[in-house]
């Protein structure tokens, strides 16, 4: 067993369906979502590196989340486009492992930006006067290395437990991506060990944003109803509900993959749970950011009349 456990340099993954009418339709659509993604993450981007009014705190962290949407859809989606377009869909062993690391990390840091983007909300709203103060360049910069080194931590964690499993021959991953669920079903000596880390930094690196996105909430919420008018209510809330939509998305969709056991969520659906918060997450944020913030309409407003503006002073002229 463990001499034909060192055949395995290479899985072959089993993508999405192995439905062959459905692979070109498919192929084309993700093909769309990617670059609905891309495009939407990229203009996201530039916008707020343009648009000097827009580098406040609140967009300092908004940038970097697009950074790791735009990120996480291209560790995952070029790889799976293929798998819709070959016979063979083969990932080497190394290929495997780096597609997994940088999966958990981008899933690790965009849980602690979410987080990060909470505690900016709660200062702007619970401490105006203190804002400045409180989120200065220097705090921003340690929140933002925070975000990074647990993302970091957590795709340390899960790529050593998953390094340390024996692969016994069989090396068909029932995944359109390397990912923790099928690797420990695919091993030969996978125990209740390798389950335990995973539950571990699972509950740290999710548990940890989720219980600071709770509370940041909770008390965003106690100022709120403590405003006198109606029209200030509704201006905090305003200011959060692009991030309380983002937030619901992500976790949401994330813990419906990985907070029920197989038994009730079989693999093959899970697969197709998990499109929702690796692929249409990623493309829906800037979207929600974008269409629910008057700041980022005002800047592309501007840039679009700035380019209008050189446009057709280049032609006249």
């Amino acid at each position: 067993m463990i001499a034909e456990s060192y055949l395995v340099t290479e899985f072959i993954l089993s993508g999405l369906t192995d439905q062959p009418g459905l692979r070109l339709p498919l192929f084309f659509l993700f093909l769309g979502f990617y670059m609905v993604t891309v495009v939407g993450n990229l203009g996201m981007i530039t916008l707020i590196g343009l648009n000097s009014h827009l580098h406040i705190p609140m967009y300092f962290f908004l940038f970097n989340l697009s950074f790791i949407d735009l990120s996480f859809s291209t560790t995952i989606i070029p790889k799976m486009l293929t798998s819709f377009v070959s016979k063979k869909n083969v990932i080497s062993y190394a290929g495997c492992m780096t597609q997994f690391f940088f999966f958990c990390f981008f899933v690790f840091s965009e849980s602690f930006i979410l987080s990060a983007m909470a505690y900016d909300r709660y200062v702007a709203i619970c401490k105006p006067l203190l804002y400045t103060v409180t989120m200065s360049p220097q705090v921003c910069l340690s929140l933002l290395l925070g975000v990074y080194g647990m993302g970091i931590w957590g795709a340390f964690a899960h790529t050593g437990n998953i390094m340390f499993l024996t692969f016994c021959a069989d090396n068909l991953v029932n995944h359109y991506m390397c990912d923790i669920i099928p690797f420990l079903e695919l091993a030969c000596n996978s125990s209740y060990i390798n389950l335990l880390v995973v539950f571990v930094v699972v509950a740290i690196g999710i548990g940890l944003p989720i219980a600071t996105i709770f509370i940041s909430y909770g008390f965003i919420l106690s100022s709120i109803f403590h405003i006198s008018s109606i029209e200030g209510r509704s201006k905090a809330f305003s200011t959060c509900s692009s991030h309380i939509i983002a937030v619901s998305l992500f976790f949401g969709s994330g813990a419906f993959m990985y907070l029920k056991p197989p038994s009730v969520l079989p693999l093959d659906q899970g697969k197709v749970s998990s499109l929702f918060y690796t692929i249409v997450v990623p493309m829906l944020n800037p979207l929600i950011y974008s269409l629910r913030n008057k700041d980022v309409k005002l800047a592309l407003k501007k840039s679009l009349d700035r380019i209008t503006f050189f446009w057709k002073r280049k032609h006249n002229g």
